[in-house]
């Protein structure tokens, strides 16, 4: 950013050439003095690392120009104030302040100038936020007085590559790029390449996200079953420890007690019909097992 500071700011030294001797001194123009603080401010910036103090002479600069009659001349002079403000910013890291302070003087983005657009863009994409200047950087592009220029067709790209397909914006960038006769054919064929190339990367992103979120929805069944299997087995411990239980224990004994002694004292079958009925059919299985088992031990 530093040379690209001293780049901008070069070709303003000479704008005013040096006096010789032939000449009158009624022809040498004035020399405006925001030449000379956009030459400390680059000083400042690139050679004393003075961040803050060559923003403070950018702002000096700006409020000198206010006065000064529109020419081609302030135009370059208000450009390379934003690229060494820009670059001031970013080296104090205060490059979230760029964009609003350039707005502060140009006030609309349709009128800033390309070279600004341009580092605004590369800063905020390089800084991973190319949303902050999506709106500036798309109404700039629309504006139709901007798309006769000839940094029109590097603005629309950079906008493409730098903003739209990091954003997933593809249908913009589609549209772009199909509608615009900024690109050229080549241009055109690598902007679409990149374009189906970003939408199958976000296919397959949406593909990876959803198999887990499948997994867990078809997992979730089984777990359901165990967590309903765990349920049963708990109950079912619960009611065995209960019938094995010390009162339990003692009122089945007591009742087979209590069976015994009827069967003792009054055996006959008209008693207890049913209790006869069970014996006999325990008798007959007996009998038919041990039939089975041993047949001619049976027999004989």
């Amino acid at each position: 950013m530093k040379s690209e500071a001293s780049t901008s700011a070069a070709p303003l030294k000479g704008l005013v050439g040096p006096l010789r001797s032939s000449e009158p001194a009624l022809a040498l123009p004035a020399v405006s003095p925001a030449v000379h603080l956009l030459e400390e401010a680059a000083d400042l910036l690139v050679v004393h690392l003075d961040f803050h103090a060559a923003l403070e002479t950018c702002e000096r600069a700006w409020q000198s120009l206010a006065e000064e009659p529109a020419s081609g001349t302030v135009v370059e002079v208000k450009c390379s104030l934003c690229v060494v403000g820009i670059q001031a910013l970013a080296e104090m890291d205060r490059w979230r302040e760029a964009l609003s302070w350039v707005l502060g003087y140009y006030h609309v983005p349709e009128k800033l100038p390309p070279k600004v657009l341009e580092l605004c863009i590369l800063l905020y994409s390089k800084m991973k936020d190319p949303e902050a200047v999506l709106g500036v950087a798309g109404a700039w592009l629309q504006d139709p007085d901007n798309q006769g220029l000839p940094e029109y067709g590097s603005l629309a790209k950079l906008h493409l590559f730098r903003l739209l397909l990091p954003l997933g914006r593809l249908s913009e960038a589609e549209e772009l790029a199909v509608g615009s006769a900024a690109f050229s054919e080549e241009q055109r064929v690598e902007a679409l390449q990149a374009i189906h190339t970003a939408r199958q990367q976000l296919t397959q992103e949406h593909l990876n996200s959803q198999e887990p979120q499948k997994l867990r929805q078809e997992g979730s069944f089984p777990r359901k079953l165990l967590s309903l299997l765990m349920l049963l087995r708990r109950l079912w411990g619960s009611a065995v420890s209960h019938l094995l239980s010390q009162p339990f224990r003692k009122g089945l004994l007591a009742a087979l007690i209590l069976c015994l002694l009827v069967l003792r004292f009054d055996p006959a079958p008209s008693s207890l019909p049913f209790l006869y009925q069970l014996t006999q059919l325990f008798r007959r299985i007996q009998k038919a097992m041990l039939s089975r088992l041993y047949p001619l031990t049976l027999r004989d």
